[in-house]
This record gives structure tokens, sequence and C-alpha cells, in this order.
């Protein structure tokens, strides 16, 4: 069995082994990685074999750094990388060369259909009828999108917001609400098939899946890197948060708004942000946390966009392709009867 994987922010880790009597043997670790001293990956070996080949990535990382000589030195990778890349062979994960990947355009759309083709795209490739995808997307009307556990009316300020010509709409993935002005955002979409994350923790696959775009914006000059759960940030201030959705056919929804532009009175005014939530990142401002990608770069946004687009081919080899009529028909069917719903934007009141 062979599994790797790519340390966001890293060195690659792979993992060679077989399975005998339900037991891990034959274990080999290996990668471009830094080790110090050279028999510390005689212990990480020694350590991973023999244990039951059910083995989670977190028993796994606990019986390497158990077995590290003291003063072990590990650069670009971790006992829990070798959890996960392990884990990964054990289910015969795949990479991301292993797909065919597209990147599709929706074009300018509204929230609410945006919002459908995410379900609608993620339940096509979980069933198989697409390939993995990445849809950039383009709108000319403003909205609050919350996340799919918030409650409306402690995240935003309705009145406002309409006040302010935002309108206010839910999506299927956990996280926070985002204020998207028209242009002033960049808002992506991943649609994959859970092979791509197999052996990864949910917190692993979050980094792992936007690690191409870190290196996009860390070639423009920003000191792009992932700061807890899902949030993307610089010394400058934080830039974008990601959310997922991972549906039963088999496919995981990841997508990713980051901050072009923003007029922060603005966003105080439409999202009610509590002196809570903020008590825990270092400032009593949400504007002054936030530092957009025009402010670091002085960049259009259509640059910025660009170089993504440019990072994620040099790593999937995708193509372009498109949304047929069929996707495009139940987006705007699911657009109507679901995300327009008062039923749904008020499921949490």
């Amino acid at each position: 069995m062979h599994g790797e994987y790519k340390v966001p922010g890293g060195k690659l880790v792979v993992a060679d082994l077989e399975i005998i009597d339900d037991r891990l043997t034959n274990v080999r670790i290996a990668g471009d990685f830094f080790l110090e001293p050279d028999e510390a990956l005689d212990a990480i070996n020694a350590a991973v074999e023999g244990l039951p080949a059910e083995s989670d990535s977190a028993r796994i990382a606990a019986a390497v750094r158990a077995a590290l000589p003291e003063g072990a030195t590990l650069l670009g990778f971790s006992p829990e990388a070798v959890g996960v890349v392990v884990r990964r062979a054990l289910t015969n994960a795949a990479d991301w060369r292993d797909f065919d990947w597209e990147i599709v355009d929706s074009g300018s759309i509204s929230p609410r259909m945006h919002l459908a083709l995410d379900e609608v795209l993620t339940a096509e490739v979980g069933e198989g009828h697409r390939g993995p995808t990445l849809r950039i997307w383009e709108w000319n009307e403003s909205a609050v999108v919350i996340g799919s556990f918030q409650s409306v009316k402690n995240e935003v300020d309705v009145e406002n917001a309409a006040k302010y010509g935002f309108d206010v709409v839910r999506r299927i993935s956990g996280g926070g609400a985002m204020m998207m002005g028209s242009g002033n955002v960049i808002t992506y979409s991943l649609y994959v098939p859970a092979e791509l994350v197999q052996g990864m923790t949910f917190a692993d696959s979050y980094a792992f899946l936007d690690e191409w775009v870190l290196q996009a914006l860390q070639s423009l000059g920003i000191a792009a890197t992932y700061q807890g759960l899902n949030d993307i940030t610089s010394p400058a201030g934080k830039i974008g948060g990601a959310a997922q959705k991972r549906l039963g056919s088999g496919a995981v929804l990841h997508h990713v708004t980051m901050s072009y532009d923003i007029d922060g009175e603005l966003m105080t005014k439409v999202l009610r942000i509590g002196r809570e939530k903020m008590s825990d990142k270092g400032t009593k401002s949400a504007a002054k946390r936030v530092d957009p990608l025009k402010s670091q770069t002085g960049l259009a946004r259509t640059e910025i966009i660009d170089r993504m687009l440019q990072s994620f081919r040099t790593l999937t080899g995708a193509r372009e392709g498109h949304i047929t009529d069929a996707e495009f028909a139940a987006a705007e069917e699911l657009a109507e009867s679901k995300f327009a719903s008062d039923a749904w934007l008020h499921r949490v009141p």
C-alpha cells in the first residue's frame, strides 16, 4: 500500500506498508522532509510497525511522538503528518493529479444561484456525473451569506442590510457570516470526491484543499498562512475564511471567500459582530482585523484571480469546462424552492 501527503506549507511525506494479520507491517516512511538525527527515521518506522490496521491518524501520531529520540528535530512534517499519510495509504487515497479537473465559469448570477449551484455541482461530483471542479463566483448583487447554523437576528442587522442593498441568504455549509459586496470579494468553490481528502481530519483537509491558493498569494508577495480551522491570514490581518459541507453521496463542497476590498464601517453596520467573538482575536474592531488583497497587492481583482487559476492549473492540470443546461436548470429550481424561501433562511431564527 502506498500513500502520499503534501503537508500544507511543508514537505511531501510518503508511506509504503503492508497489512498482515490486521497489523501494519514493513512500514517505510520517506519524503523530502528534514529529520535529525538520522536514526529518528528508524524510530518512526518502528513506532508504526505492528499497530492495528484500524488505527486512526491520532493514534499513529501519538505512537510516533512517543518513539522519537530526545531532541529529535522534524522540519517540514510532524507526527500528525505521518498519521495522515499512513491512513491515506490504508484507504488508497487519491491525489490531485489522479482526477480530470475542470474549471467552470457560471457567469454573473445571483447569490442564491451561487448557493444552489454549490449544492447541485457537489451532488453531481458525488454521483459520478461530473469530475472534480473549481468555480470562481461572479455576481453583480451584494449579499450577506450566513452559515448553515447561524441565527439571522444574531448575525445580521436586517434593516441596515436592506437599507444598504444587501440581500441576506443562508448557505449549506457551516462557519460565519460573509458580507459580499459586489466586486469586493474573491469567492471560489471546489467540488471534490471524498477520496481526495481520505485519511485526513476535517482540520487537515481545510489547509490541504487551499494550499494552492496560499502558494498563489505568496507568489504575489503576501505572507499568507492558514490559521486555526479555516482562516486564511497574513501578518497584516485576516484575508478570508473557508467552509465545508460533506454530502452523503461522497463528495465535499469546499468554498472560500477572501476580501479584495472592504468598507469596514459598512461591515459593522450590516453585521452584528459582538465583543465576545472579537475577544479571542486580539482586537476590538472586526474591520481592523481584516486586511483586503487590494491593499496588500495593489493589483486588480482579475489579476489576482488569474494568478490563482495559474496555481491551480499547475497543481491539477485542469482544463476549461462548462456547467450543463441540466445543472443550471436544477440550480434554478433549487434557488427558488429552497434558498429563496423563508423556511430555509429562518431555519435558525
